[in-house]
Formats: C-alpha cells, structure tokens, sequence
C-alpha cells in the first residue's frame, strides 16, 4: 500500500474485521478480547497507519503547545532539560505540556491526536515502528535520545561514544590500570553509546574490564550507592578508577566508598559525566565530562520552530564534550 495513504478501511480490511472493531482497538474501547486489540493494532503498526484520533483536532488552527515526552522527570538531567525546554518555548510564545509516560500508545495517542503542534521526545519506549509512523504523520519532532533526520524528524544528541573515549584515554593518561564502569539504563542511547566508546579505547590499550567490575546504577545516586556498598562487601580488590555514566552515579559511588572509609581519589579515582552543579561543590569535586545538557533543549526548541515555522528539513545535531579534571582523579606512578 505504499504509495497510497493507509486509511482505516485498508486496516479493517488486512485485519478482517469490521471498521467500528478497528476504532473501538485504536481509541482502546473495552469491548474487545486482548487478543482481537492486539492482533489489529499489529496491522495497523505493519500498515503504518496513523489514526485520526481527533478528526476536528486535525484540521483545527494551531495548539500553540509542544509536547515533552520523557519516562521520568527526577535528576539533574532531566530536570535542566525540561527547565531549558520550557524557558525556549516561554520566549518563542509556545507552552509546554510534559508527559511523563511508558506507555507507547498513550504517547502515540497524544501525538497523533494533535493536541499538539510538535513533540520533544526522550522515551526508549517510541520504538522504531512508532517511529516510522510519526514519520508519516508530518508533526515535527525532536528527539535527544537517538539519532534520526528526515523531513520531519530531527535529533539533538550527545556525541556519547566521544565521552567515553574521552574518559577512557584521560584514565589511561592518568596511569590507571584497573577499571570498574557503572553503567547507566541499558536500553539507554547515551549509556550504550558511553559505555561502547570507553571499552573500546581499553580494550585498544589492551586492557580488559572484569564483568564482576561492572553494574548497573540506572543513572541514579541511590541506586548507584547501594550497588558499590554490594561491590565492596564482596571484598574484591578496588580498581584504580572507577566511570560511572552519570554524575548522579558517581557521587552515589564516591558516599558508599567514603562511608566504608576508602580515600578519593588515593585508593580510587572517580570520573562521572555530564558537569551537574553538585559535581563541583562534592567534596572531593568531581572530574566529569561537560556535555552542553544546558543547551541541548534550547537547540531541540530551535529545531523544532524551524520545522514548524519556516519549513525546515529536520537535521541532526551532535553535541561533542569536554574533559573537566577535578579532586576525584590522580596521577598515578
């Protein structure tokens, strides 16, 4: 059917049931058996069909309103990159509306409902065929978890896989030898991406990173502090530096490690990523890598507008960081 626009017809058709049965799955009335809903909104995904889920919504004038869809809304990241959304969308007269969601079809819904006039999205949950399905909606969206440009796609990312060779050559630099890494979310862009460059640059130095040497922190100081408390019960021996993905992680590390009385960074170097405010004011102050999070919603915006506005072909943008060497790293001889 490509070619032609998928309409709901074509979808009750493939489906083999009625039109009413296809609306009542896509509006999720509950009237349907489960797998009667699933089996038509796997259609309607192979189709790439975008519903019409608010007719008058469509040909209505402009909501005037941009979407923020992201799974959660605590941390300094995500905190600064709703607050820089929001102050661009204040100045170029748009409100902002957040979702905080990990449903893909309520987010879907939202979207193709056109109860907004463009989306900002960091939500692993839109996988690639909500994507390509936005695609063929023409709404303009920003995404700052992944990389995608089309007509109406554009991204702004970090240069993650830069990161994490940037720490890895700036531990080696600095004489480390043994390595422990603290990941992030594993369906995560930047935590992937952070990790891939970091073992990469080890593994060309010939230095290999012991699976007992890595664990997930979730980019989160809690989750991140109990996880090495568990590390360190096991008694093993304490790497010479330690890269957690986030700062978050890495002073949730550095308390669990003060706390049982170990000295940073003489016993252990700690290096986060991101510069959040605390990373200077930790004592010790923590090395990080500066990412520019401050400016990646403000340039989303930017994008966004652009598309809106003016016409514009999305584009990718890719945000390269930058070493900040503080209290938590040392020469080692």
């Amino acid at each position: 059917m490509s070619g032609n626009k998928v309409t709901i017809k074509d979808v009750a058709r493939e489906a083999g049931v009625s039109i009413s049965t296809v609306s009542n799955a896509l509006n999720n009335v509950d009237v349907l058996l489960p797998e009667t809903k699933n089996h038509i909104l796997e259609v309607a995904h192979r189709l790439h069909y975008v519903p019409n889920l608010n007719g008058r919504n469509l040909k209505a004038k402009a909501t005037n309103a941009i979407g923020l869809f992201v799974t959660s809304i605590t941390g300094d990241y995500y905190s600064a990159l709703a607050d820089s959304i929001y102050q661009s969308c204040r100045n170029r007269g748009y409100d902002l509306h957040i979702f905080i969601s990990d449903n893909s079809e309520a987010i879907m819904a939202q979207i193709l409902g056109r109860r907004i006039d463009g989306a900002v999205i960091l939500d692993e949950h839109v996988g690639e065929s909500e994507i390509a399905i936005l695609e063929d909606s023409g709404m303009p969206i920003v995404f700052v978890d992944r990389e995608v440009e089309s007509d109406n796609l554009a991204s702004v990312v970090f240069d993650s896989y830069h990161e994490g060779e940037l720490v890895g050559n700036f531990l080696l630099e600095k004489g480390n030898k043994t390595f422990m890494l603290i990941r992030g979310e594993r369906n995560n862009f930047d935590s992937i991406e952070r990790a891939r460059g970091f073992l990469n640059v080890l593994n060309n130095a010939g230095v290999t990173v012991d699976d007992k040497y890595i664990f997930d922190g979730l980019f989160n100081r809690e989750v991140t502090y109990k996880g090495m408390l568990e590390f360190l019960d096991k008694k093993l021996p304490l790497p010479d530096a330690i890269f957690a993905e986030n700062d978050a992680s890495a002073i949730g590390a550095m308390e669990a490690l003060l706390d049982r009385g170990f000295k940073i960074p003489e016993d252990v170097s700690v290096i986060g990523c991101d510069d959040i405010e605390i990373s200077k004011l930790f004592r010790p102050s923590l090395s990080t890598v500066r990412t520019s999070y401050e400016k990646q919603g403000a340039l989303a915006i930017d994008q966004l507008i652009s598309m809106l506005k003016e016409g514009a072909k999305g584009t990718k943008i890719i945000l390269r960081g930058s070493v900040v060497s503080r209290e938590s790293t040392i020469e080692r001889k």
